[in-house]
């Protein structure tokens, strides 16, 4: 009977029905796991080959005239490596290998597609030779060869290269915004709960738990996010995580080849990027290659037993990434750290396996040329193998010369950050190819310069010092600089709620080199303190959900702290959008002078002098002469944090605070 009933009637009554199992939740904010249910278990796991299976092709498609001609196909099905023999009948196309593993369920076929090649359909032929016997006696003599054959459908789609004029990179020009789905905004309900999958809780006053934001709720908010000044998007991961729990963060992939249905589908999300495309907001797909969710398909029917990292009993990652280059390291540490797991339920792959990582790298290529996204952020990047990544790196700027990257390096020090990057300076066997990355270290040099008094090397000095050593880089422009993010504090709240310090915070994130990355709601004064990674800071964006009281991406819901931050930001992040000094603009900076750290960013004739006063106490600026070489006498600017015109001589800035003056050298 509820079959027939309206869909919005019967949407609202499985909510309700849903909402009377309150024994699956306590009253702890935090909790983890529904009541009842137990952490998943670490097991040695074997390629022995589930009975049951559905078929899978993959990559789903390619393209004619790639770069590098050659394609992997995995083929999985029931015995499918019995089928020893692969042909194709179709011009451009030939079959280079045939590879089985361990699991008699996984084929891997070598194709070549010719430069020239015609898009369109075809087939792999897939042959065995089997032997029938004549009668129920086993006599070689008697028995004859018989040809077993598969067919697989497969298809060549036009290479998208022609729609790439003017594409530009991801750089300094841009300002990244990080948004987590599921908790920026619910465009369809419909979604919220999919039947089938492995989890279907909503709840929103849990932060373990999913609270329905998707894609449709992103694509609805893209006017708000470009009247911001927004030029790029970073998606925290939006495939597939079929977990039983902890999933609503997809860092638990469970399909490569498919958006999470509770997002929305892999159609929703090629318009997520059409759509703000047309708004001139770039698009950057966040993807783990360290490790998967337990319910993988692959690692519930495991190709190889060297196909994820395999210990005695679990073994968990030490975190230490030094130990990868350490000149004077050990390898029982090298091994713990890259190959240790993250956590019970997410198997660590093994990249050095050449399969699994012609498998990853495909699939990247593949996202890439399907939506037509513009970058990758990759998550935990220091723990996959290094030779792996540094392939990657070189395969997907090889296919799409103008994709953008910067890798997560959660690690200390900038000698140990850089070293990812590369660069002749630091003299690697192994070229990484990695253009930038997340820079945790400038984000604990500005965390410390609003949090401490000036020390010799400590308070304001640390960020002069952080900035000193960019010459460890290619290129430190490309490195994504950020106040908050969704694994630690957010920056409101480290900063107590002082609005003096908030300010400076943000004006120090958009004028300072690098690509700034403001994480979703900052703008407004989100709060929220770092738990195990963050959890309290991933809350929901209000406005973004039925039933909210105050809808924050309209003004008039907004408190005055709010609008006083939104107008703030909005001000700064479309002056930087036209200022080509803070964009691609050279930096000068002065060692701090009683605390007052100040630099330029200069391009051509147009000045951005950046002053901040590192003491607790008020400063005034006294003493214009250090700076002659950069403002040659001039004495007034345009105060972008106050909107007004002010004199430089005698500036007043308040304990912790920030003046961006625009100057014109003439």
């Amino acid at each position: 009977m509820i079959r027939q009933l309206p869909t919005l009637l019967f949407l609202l009554l499985a909510t309700t029905l849903s909402a009377q199992q309150p024994s699956v939740f306590d009253d702890d904010p935090m909790q983890h796991l529904p009541l009842g249910m137990e952490y998943s278990k670490y097991v040695i796991r074997e390629p022995t080959g589930l009975p049951q299976v559905k078929q899978r092709v993959e990559p789903l498609h390619w393209w004619t005239n790639m770069a590098d001609p050659r394609l992997e196909v995995l083929i999985y099905d029931r015995k499918v490596a019995e089928f020893t023999e692969v042909s194709v009948e179709y011009p451009g196309v030939s079959v280079e290998y045939v590879r089985r593993l361990e699991n008699p369920n996984y084929l891997f076929v070598g194709l070549h597609i010719a430069p020239g090649t015609s898009p369109g359909s075809f087939q792999l032929t897939l042959a065995s030779r089997v032997r029938a016997l004549s009668d129920q006696t086993v006599r070689e003599s008697n028995s004859q060869v018989v040809a077993a054959t598969k067919m697989v459908d497969y298809e060549l789609k036009p290479h998208p290269r022609s729609g790439w004029a003017g594409r530009e990179a991801l750089s300094a020009k841009d300002l990244i915004y990080l948004i987590m789905p599921d908790r920026f905004a619910n465009g369809d309900i419909t979604n919220d709960k999919v039947y089938g999958t492995n989890d279907t809780l909503i709840n929103r006053e849990k932060f373990l738990f999913r609270h329905g934001g998707d894609l449709q709720g992103i694509i609805d908010k893209l006017d708000y996010l470009e009247e911001l000044g927004v030029t790029a998007l970073w998606l925290n991961p939006v495939l597939e995580n079929d977990q039983p729990y902890a999933s609503y963060h997809g860092y638990a992939v469970s399909d490569h080849y498919r958006i999470d249905r509770r997002f929305g589908s892999n159609e929703k999300y090629r318009e997520l990027v059409k759509e703000a495309h047309q708004r001139g907001i770039k698009v950057v797909m966040d993807v783990i290659f360290n490790h998967v969710g337990d319910q993988h398909w692959q690692i519930k029917d495991l190709p190889s037993k060297d196909w994820i990292h395999q210990w005695p009993e679990y073994t968990k990652t030490t975190y230490r990434a030094p130990t990868i280059f350490d000149p004077n390291g050990s390898e029982y540490d090298r091994k713990r750290m890259t190959d240790g797991w993250f956590d019970r339920h997410m198997p660590d792959l093994n990249q050095q396996n050449p399969h699994l990582a012609k498998y990853l790298i495909q699939n990247s290529i593949w996202w890439t040329l399907y939506s037509g996204q513009d970058a990758f952020r990759i998550d935990t990047y220091a723990y996959p193998d290094t030779k792996f990544m540094a392939e990657w790196n070189r395969r997907l700027q090889e296919e799409v010369p103008h994709l953008g990257i910067f890798g997560e390096t959660w690690v200390h020090g900038p000698g140990v950050q850089a070293w990812f990057v590369g660069g002749e300076q630091l003299r690697q066997e192994t070229n990484t190819h990695l253009p930038g990355v997340t820079d945790f270290q400038t984000y604990y040099a500005l965390n410390e310069a609003l949090s401490k008094d000036p020390g010799w090397t400590e308070g304001v000095n640390r960020l002069y010092y952080t900035i000193a050593q960019d010459y460890l880089y290619p290129t430190p422009q490309r490195n994504v600089t950020f106040l908050d993010n969704h694994d630690i504090s957010r920056v409101f709240t480290s900063v107590g709620g002082d609005m003096v310090k908030m300010k400076s915070a943000l004006a120090l994130l958009l004028t300072i080199r690098g690509i700034p990355m403001l994480y979703y709601g900052t703008e407004l004064g989100f709060t929220g303190a770092g738990g195990a990674f963050g959890e309290a800071g991933r809350v929901d964006f209000p406005g973004g959900f039925t039933g909210d009281e105050r809808n924050l991406f309209d003004e008039k819901d907004r408190t005055a702290t709010e609008q006083e931050l939104h107008s703030f930001v909005k001000r700064l992040a479309n002056f930087r959008k036209s200022s080509q000094a803070l964009t691609s603009g050279k930096t000068i900076q002065y060692v701090p002078q009683d605390g007052v750290y100040t630099f330029f960013r200069q391009q051509g004739n147009e000045l951005v002098m950046v002053i901040f006063n590192g003491n607790t106490e008020a400063r005034k600026m006294t003493d214009l002469e250090p700076f002659q070489q950069q403002i040659g006498g001039i004495t007034k600017g345009f105060d972008l944090t106050h909107n007004a015109e002010v004199s430089l001589k005698g500036l007043k800035l308040e304990g912790k605070e920030t003046r961006v003056i625009s100057l014109v050298v003439r």
